[in-house]
């Protein structure tokens, strides 16, 4: 089936008692054995498994075609377990451009835990290669990248990887399985922010890891899982499991507002630069096109005349909202470095922008007119 199809048919509820067509939610924490001590159900404790939890890894796993998925309270909680399934002496290597809080993992959790990681361009081929050391165990692609939008060869890395023994992971958060799929070209894992695009409302906390075969790594993750409890709620896998439902629908329509957004911006002679794949003038427009249906919903632009004024435009937006995270319905804007505090490496005129479902022409309309009043006097 299309991922529009099994989204809605891995959906359906077997609801015995009622035969709801939506899911009931099942808040117990416990489960009744039968007379002989066994549980028919399957289902012991909410931290081991819960009917709303195991049916949103299964919906998770058939989207990104893989084997099986893991839900977590969180993304970081996620990527968390993933490291945790390393071994101290063992390194990691991932892209200079990530999501500021995978190398905070590595640096203020595992660095000092036994784990080495090295940041590279993982645009650049080479400097993967050449950055793969003997005790290489995880390659960490991140793409498009946070914030610069920055596009890796995820078969060709997956490909690096295996040859040196490693495994390959995928943030598969900006792009969602209805854009790539990154098992399909190679990789063994795909982490997915929940919270996001899939999730869809900004109204839950969740993570994903997702798997491209029944293999050691995936036991040992699951394990850590179940022993860390660090799972997604039942109430929680209700609202993704409904959010999965129009994905679809939201993230090509986003996905085809921001390319009009982005083309805009790329004209407008207060922005020094649109980072934004669907753009030609992007450097991984032709890797884009090679494994993205098309080329999402999130897009950063650098102002002209520095950090204050792109504090400014923010400041002036009247239809954008100025917060941090992404992929919900609503179109944010936020000044990027601000928010990862003085340690980061993302360039202080740049802003984030997350495209929501609003109409192209307002959301246009209101990045002309706070480009125009942000000028300074």
């Amino acid at each position: 089936m299309h991922p529009e199809t099994l989204a809605i048919y891995q959906n359906r509820p077997d609801d015995a008692n009622a035969g709801a067509v939506a899911p009931p939610i099942t808040l117990s924490t416990t489960f009744e054995r039968d007379a002989d001590g066994s549980f028919p159900h399957g289902h012991v404790y909410a931290r081991t498994s819960n009917p709303n939890r195991n049916a949103l890894e299964t919906a998770l796993a058939q989207l990104e075609g893989g084997f099986a998925g893991l839900a977590f309270s969180s993304g970081q909680a996620a990527t968390l377990t993933l490291l945790l399934a390393l071994r101290p002496g063992d390194h990691v290597l991932i892209g200079d451009d990530a999501y500021h809080g995978t190398p905070a993992l590595l640096e203020e959790l595992f660095h000092p835990w036994g784990l080495t990681y090295t940041r590279v361009d993982m645009t650049n081929l080479e400097a993967v290669r050449s950055s793969i050391h003997e005790n290489t165990r995880l390659i960490w692609i991140e793409t498009p990248s946070n914030p610069l939008l920055k596009i890796a060869d995820i078969q060709a890395i997956a490909d690096l990887a295996h040859e040196a023994g490693a495994w390959c992971a995928c943030d598969n958060t900006w792009a969602t399985p209805i854009l790539q799929r990154p098992l399909d070209l190679g990789c063994d894992v795909v982490m997915h922010s929940t919270t996001k695009y899939i999730g869809g409302h900004s109204d839950v906390l969740s993570g994903t890891l997702i798997f491209r075969e029944d293999n050691e790594l995936y036991h040992r993750v699951r394990r850590y899982q179940l022993i860390g409890g660090a799972v997604a709620a039942p109430f929680d896998s209700w609202l993704l499991l409904r959010g999965i439902k129009t994905l679809a629908t939201r993230v090509k329509t986003q996905s085809a507002t921001a390319r009009a957004v982005a083309e805009f911006l790329s004209r407008h002679p207060a922005v020094e630069v649109v980072h934004y794949p669907g753009l030609e003038s992007h450097p991984g427009f032709a890797i884009a096109q090679k494994q993205m249906l098309l080329c999402g919903a999130m897009l950063s632009v650098q102002i002209r005349d520095g950090a204050e004024a792109a504090v400014r435009v923010a400041g002036q937006v009247r239809i954008f909202t100025r917060a941090t995270s992404l992929g919900g319905i609503e179109s944010l804007i936020e000044h990027r470095a601000s928010v990862e505090g003085p340690n980061t490496t993302t360039p202080q005129n740049l802003l984030r922008m997350s495209i929501g479902l609003e109409h192209a022409d307002d959301l246009i309309a209101d990045l002309d007119q706070a480009l125009f009043h942000a000028k300074p006097l």
